[in-house]
């Protein structure tokens, strides 16, 4: 973990031209035209794995953390492939689970990272399906907190089409974000997750189209590119 995690702060480099897209992507993300004033919560997901939305998650946090500044969480909310802690090489215990089950305080699972201005929520001990884990009255308890404490908050989730998780976490943040792997993802699969979204009454602001060209070094189990943003009207 701490070789990622090495990686991860040696790679961000916010003046750079990969920067520049993340605080594209960010702007576009947050500035839509059909969110309130307030809105501070964003959901990334994909259509399947490996698509590179956990990388997106992770850049467009340190992006906001460093961009203004901005106050950001990122909360790792992928309890089927949770990989948040490994990036930046910190413990996963005492995490989202733990919020959601064990009624752990959330201000006592914040961890620190090296980025001024970027907390961590790891997604802590999973010991139930995820999915039935997010049905619990309290996950709504745990965005409405952290909107208190944070000028801005992303959540890594899971792949929409295989898993619901997304969808009932959906209803729980101000907009989505869907990650796209160009030149691997099929067509068919992209707009059925863009249905599965939009029929679950969930705000899918955006499209983030990886994999364009070659930016971004190996680090963890795949290479990450850069991208360009569509914006939905």
């Amino acid at each position: 973990m701490k070789n990622e995690a090495k990686n991860i702060y040696k790679t961000y480099d916010p003046e750079s031209p990969v920067g520049t897209e993340f605080r594209r992507l960010l702007f576009n993300l947050t500035n839509s035209r059909v969110l309130s004033d307030n809105a501070k919560s964003f959901l990334i997901t994909s259509p399947s794995v490996g698509e590179g939305k956990s990388t997106i998650s992770t850049f467009l946090a340190m992006t906001g953390a460093a961009h203004r500044p901005r106050k950001t969480l990122l909360i790792d909310a992928d309890l089927r492939r949770p990989v948040i802690h490994k990036i930046f090489g910190i413990n996963q215990r005492n995490g989202l689970c733990d919020i959601i089950t064990s009624n752990a305080k959330l201000e006592d699972c914040i961890k620190k990272t090296r980025v001024e201005n970027l907390d961590i929520i790891t997604s802590g001990k999973i010991d139930r399906n995820p999915t039935e884990l997010f049905d619990s009255p309290s996950v709504a308890g745990i965005f409405d907190a952290a909107k208190f404490y944070y000028d801005l908050i992303l959540v890594d989730s899971a792949p929409v089409v295989p898993v619901t998780d997304p969808l009932i976490l959906g209803s729980e943040v101000d907009g989505m974000c869907l990650v796209i792997k160009a030149g691997a993802t099929q067509k068919e699969v992209v707009n059925r997750a863009a249905d599965l979204i939009n029929q679950s009454g969930a705000r899918l602001l955006g499209v983030a189209l990886n994999n364009v060209k070659q930016a971004l070094p190996y680090y963890y189990n795949h290479k990450y590119y850069g991208y360009h943003y569509t914006s939905r009207k």
